[in-house]
């Protein structure tokens, strides 16, 4: 499916992207190839293919939430640039 140089025009128009008569051909030639391939893509029979969201199984890498002793509050605020009584102490965000 080949598009026109209107219609690259009128997407770029839609996606607010300003685009100069040397970018409006490239657009046209990469945009027509990729739904010549989508246009392939449609002919393969997919009944018997099951829905899914990835195409290989995924794994949970993290480990285990396991509770665990904190750090030392001086270890903690010991590079804060201003603390008051064991806390951070930051500007007010709102007053």
């Amino acid at each position: 499916m080949k598009l026109s140089r209107e219609e690259v025009k009128h997407l770029a128009l839609l996606v607010r992207l300003g685009i100069n008569e040397e970018e409006t051909e490239r657009f046209r030639e990469q945009l027509s190839n990729i739904l010549e391939n989508f246009q392939i893509l449609q002919q393969v029979d997919t009944t018997d293919v099951p829905p899914t969201a990835h195409a290989i199984a995924l794994e949970n890498v993290l480990r285990e939430d396991e509770p665990s002793s904190s750090l030392p509050v001086v270890d903690v605020l010991a590079n804060a640039p201003s603390q008051e009584e064991g806390y951070f102490m930051v500007r007010a965000v709102l007053e």
